[in-house]
């Protein structure tokens, strides 16, 4: 006979004598005693954690086991772990998984079942299996992963191009970590213009996935507003947070939107071992947030330096020119100076034999109008009008001018002939007519 199938008879044979009812603390008790007589041993148990809390040094734990298929739970139950147990067990399990306890995960608990009269049934942990947990993490987020690459978005990030001038910043940060205010303070030290706005953000603990995701719609809302004044780059920083509390990190849905941003996102949450799914979808992973800002310092500091190469190389080649210009100018003016004294030598004869040819023909113009004036003098004193009156003619005037007919004259008007030797003047009488009539 078992003990419990013993118990049982003794319940019942209690039962017959007394008569009665049990009072409540007698059925606990032996409800006690049953458990303890029919589980004496720990056992391990896989289960999900629906809630966990710290209290007094004691954590508090609430199981559930969900269908597979319907993902509704189909079995629940709750869990203590002592203080004297659990500064063992959080330690242990912290450093192997860097990450705390949680609502959602999978763990493997030893267990060993206590009932007691006053608070009821409870499972009381002893160990917790860090590499369980890590094995349906490591799971899960291949699964993550995979979902992402099938969807195209895994590389997304990466085929972004971060512009030249990278000084504009949007920060996804806590207001109050300490990684903040580092990255802003290194920034503000660098002899380059950068301009940051914080977008705060919860970074450790249940609301990290919503809070980042709330972040990057405000940022893009900006973007789509503010047409003068775009961002660079994003950078999210978890900076002074427990480097156990990654989990936040490792979502599907925060993973979806930074993979889809259409701004290069640069993340600084972790260490050197710290390697989340955000960090695998970013354009670009540094370790912490004075990394992040050193990334961008070194950048500026990149293009700087290729300006001032520009610079320097524009200026070479702008001597090297002028120097070749000045060469080519020198050898021109000594080849048009020769050039010139050929051309003036040319042009000199050239001057000579049009002044000579102007001058021979000058003269012959000169001699040939002087024949010309002489045969005009001739003519012209052979129409001398003493000529005429020394040979018997006369001139007669009027008002002194000539009169050449005689009907231009009437009784009374005062006349002068002009005679070889002297002149008559007379006063008209009679009209007489002319010759030819």
């Amino acid at each position: 006979m078992t003990g419990v199938t013993a118990i049982s008879n003794q319940t019942s044979h209690a039962w017959e004598n007394r008569g009665k009812a049990l009072s409540l603390l007698e059925l606990n008790r032996l409800v006690r005693e049953v458990i303890d007589g029919a589980m004496p041993n720990e056992y391990w148990v896989e289960a999900e954690l629906s809630d966990c809390r710290e209290s007094r040094g004691h954590c508090y734990m609430e199981l559930i086991q969900r269908d597979e298929r319907a993902a509704t739970p189909v079995a629940r139950a709750s869990a203590k772990c002592w203080a004297s147990k659990w500064m063992i067990v959080r330690p242990y399990f912290e450093r192997i998984t860097r990450q705390q306890l949680r609502a959602g995960m999978k763990v493997m608990l030893r267990v060993y079942a206590q009932f007691h009269e006053a608070y009821g049934f409870s499972w009381i942990v002893t160990d917790i299996d860090p590499n369980y947990t890590l094995g349906d993490q490591a799971r899960r987020r291949q699964e993550i992963i995979r979902q992402l690459k099938e969807e195209g978005v895994f590389d997304m990030q990466r085929e972004l191009h971060l512009p030249m001038f990278c000084q504009n910043i949007a920060v996804i940060s806590s207001q109050i970590a300490a990684g903040y205010g580092d990255f802003s303070a290194q920034l503000s030290d660098s002899p380059f213009a950068f301009t940051t706005r914080l977008f705060p953000a919860v970074m450790q603990g249940e609301g990290v996935e919503k809070s980042i995701v709330n972040a990057l719609e405000q940022i893009y809302s900006h973007q789509l507003s503010m047409a003068d004044c775009q961002f660079d780059a994003v950078v999210i920083i978890r900076g002074g947070g427990a480097t156990s509390d990654m989990s936040g990190f490792d979502t599907l849905e925060l993973a979806e939107n930074v993979a889809n941003f259409p701004i290069p996102v640069i993340t600084g949450i972790g260490h050197d071992r710290d390697e989340c799914i955000l960090d695998m979808v970013s354009h670009l992973r540094v370790k912490t947030p004075t990394a992040a800002a050193a990334f961008l310092i070194d950048k500026a500091q990149a293009v700087a330096a290729a300006i001032d190469d520009a610079q320097s190389r524009i200026a070479r080649y702008a001597c090297q020119r002028m120097a070749d210009s000045n060469s080519r100018l020198s050898l021109l003016n000594a080849q048009l100076s020769s050039l010139f004294s050929v051309v003036r030598s040319r042009q000199e004869a050239r001057l000579d034999q049009l002044f000579l040819r102007l001058t021979t023909k000058m003269a012959s113009k000169l001699s040939s109008s002087a024949d010309k004036l002489e045969l005009l003098g001739e003519k012209l004193k052979a129409m001398d009008p003493t000529l005429l009156l020394k040979r018997g003619y006369s001139i007669t005037l009027k008002d002194g001018k000539v009169v050449k007919d005689a009907k231009a004259l009437v009784d009374g008007d005062q006349i002068e002939t002009l005679l070889s030797n002297g002149a008559v003047r007379s006063v008209v009488r009679h009209s007489v007519p002319s010759l030819s009539t």
